[in-house]
Order: structure tokens, then sequence, then C-alpha cells
């Protein structure tokens, strides 16, 4: 393959819809989905008062699953054009999954992606497994002190390294912890603990994002070879703000969290990033191509499928199977043995 630079590649269609964003109006503009950087922290600060009340309005960041038609007819009852559209879209899946509402700050990408991986998977990846992942900060960080511009949550006695040395290790132990349950209602309890809005939950989902930053120059790297990368990195890497992995961290991942959330092209990194494919039901783009789409969209057919749903590309919640849904708990088609022997995949949405 002939280097290129990402600038000059041509954009295929399925990377020209990463680049739009929701133009669609906000109709439930009395409820503030997205938290600023100070809220984040305040609440962190209250978290750690020994009086009562503080404990009390430590809340989960993620709901226990409930009724998706219930939600949409609660939540969208308008006569608006968008209201009746999301309602369709919320019929078309709400046989198939239950919803669990995902705290909704600019975490939320990291933290509905993060409560699937816990709740649903049973094998860790190949790239967990490694004994030297608390080595990788630092690794890292040894090239042009790349880590430097990192901001936590909540400060800390630890250097940055240090603080994202625990943050991966902090996730291996969870991820494990979650694999060994017996049971996928046992891994969901397990996983409802952790998100309880406390010190542990933001150091996960910084953890998260330190994987999207190594990622990102492993492939900016191999780009820079000429080697093979997937379709999203032309796209990651075109655009003016993140020409390369250092002003990807200092515009865009850094912020993440605080000012702003995960845009279209990161969501694709992220699952990348966990060699998870994440299935994403959009449900303002009901009845186009794009109502369900893939992060990254030339995804491994091997890698576990998390469902998350959209109402507007900037807030997710997590989607979880029904016993007697026609996908399996990782969001794929069940194959279903026809009559003659041969197998037939189950008509999709």
């Amino acid at each position: 393959m002939q280097k290129q630079h990402a600038d000059k590649k041509p954009r295929s269609s399925s990377q020209e819809h990463l680049m739009k964003t929701s133009s669609a109006e906000d109709e439930k503009s009395d409820l503030d989905l997205y938290r600023g950087e100070e809220e984040i922290a305040e609440e962190l600060k209250k978290q750690h008062q020994p009086d009562s009340e503080a404990v009390v309005e430590a809340q989960s960041s993620v709901s226990a699953a409930e009724d998706l038609q219930t939600y949409s007819e609660k939540e969208w009852r308008g006569n608006t054009t968008k209201s009746q559209l999301i309602r369709k879209g919320y019929e078309a899946i709400a046989s198939e999954f239950r919803l669990c509402r995902v705290r909704g700050d600019n975490y939320c990408a990291l933290r509905a992606t993060l409560f699937q991986v816990l709740s649903q998977s049973k094998k860790l990846p190949a790239w967990l497994q490694d004994s030297d992942i608390v080595k990788w900060p630092k690794e890292l960080h040894s090239d042009e002190n790349f880590l430097k511009e990192w901001q936590f949550p909540l400060e800390s006695k630890k250097n940055n390294v240090q603080h994202l040395e625990q943050c991966l290790d902090l996730l291996k132990k969870k991820w494990q912890e979650a694999v060994q349950c017996k049971s996928l209602a046992e891994r969901e309890r397990m996983s409802q603990q952790v998100f309880r809005g406390l010190n542990e939950e933001y150091e996960l989902l910084e953890a998260l994002k330190f994987l999207m930053l190594r990622t990102a120059a492993q492939l900016h790297l191999n780009m820079e070879k000429g080697s093979d990368v997937p379709e999203f990195c032309w796209l990651l890497f075109a655009r003016d703000s993140s020409k390369c992995p250092k002003t990807f961290l200092t515009n865009h991942l850094r912020h993440v969290g605080f000012s702003g959330g995960l845009e279209q092209v990161e969501m694709c990194l992220l699952g990348h990033s966990l060699q998870q494919t994440i299935k994403v039901f959009r449900l303002y783009k009901c009845d186009t191509e794009e109502f369900i789409t893939y992060y990254p969209n030339d995804h491994k057919n091997d890698w576990p499928h998390l469902v998350l749903l959209t109402e507007d590309d900037r807030h997710y919640n997590a989607l979880i199977p029904k016993k007697s849904s026609r996908f399996d708990e990782y969001g794929r088609p069940k194959w279903n043995p026809p009559s003659d022997g041969q197998s037939n995949l189950t008509t999709p949405l």
C-alpha cells in the first residue's frame, strides 16, 4: 500500500456519515443531559464528605433495566414529527431489548460502553490478558512526555502516569470479576455496583480514554509506515485539530467527560481499542439505512457486539436483550436452523 497523507485519501460513503452531526431540534430542552467539568468535580467532592446526605446523593449512574415501550410513551408524548419518529424507533426494538438509562454527562458514551462490557462479557479479550498492561502508560509517556496534559476529574497525589497505571489495573480486575460471574444476571448486578458515581467509576472511564489514545498512536504509526489501517483512521487524522495522536489528545480526548463527549469517529476508535463492535440504534435515523450503525463499521466478525441506543448522537443508553430476543447477549442475530437443515440468519430489523 502506497503511503498517503490522511487528508488526501478519498472518503467513502460510510466515512461521510461519521462527519454528520445531528441537526434535529431538541424538544426536551428543559432536560440538561450534559454536565460540565465543574459540576462533575463538585459531585465527587460531595461524595468525600462524611455526612450521610452526601452518601444519599450518590446515585447509580446506570439504571436498572426497564421496558422500552413504557419509557418511550412516557418521554415522547408529543405529536411532532420528531416525537413520532422517535417512538417508532423505540417500537421497532421494544420486543427485543430492555433499556438501561445512563447518566447524561459528557462521559455517557464511555459509561454506556463500559457497562455493556462488564455486564455482557464472558471472556477476557486477548489484549487484556497482557501481563504488561499496567506498563503501557509509562511506555507511551516516554515518547515526548505524552501524558503530561492528561486531566482527571479529581486531583491525585500520584502523577499522571501512576494514576493511569492504577486505572488500567482496576479495569483489568473489574473485567476479570465480571467474566467470573456465573450468569448474565449476576454480571448485571456486579456491573450495577460499579456505576455509583464514585472515584472507581471515573478511573475506569479514564482507563478507556487511555486505551483510545494508545490505539490512536499505534494506528497513526501504521499509517506513516504505509500499512493497512481501519477505514475510520483516515477521517480521525484528517481533522485539522487531530493531525497526530498528540493533537488528538490535546484538542479532543482530554476534554471528553469534561466539556465534550465522543464524536462518531471517536466511537469507532473506542470500539477498535476494546476489540468490541459497538452497535448503535440511532432512533432519529429510523426508516433510514443509518438506523443501525456499527462502530467501527469495518468491524471483525468475531468481535462481541455491545448494543447501545441514542436519540440524537449525543447521549447514549444501554440495551439489554430480552430472554426471548432474536439477538444473543452480544447483540448479534441468532441463527435459526430451518427444517431443511440449512442455516439461515434471522430476518434483521
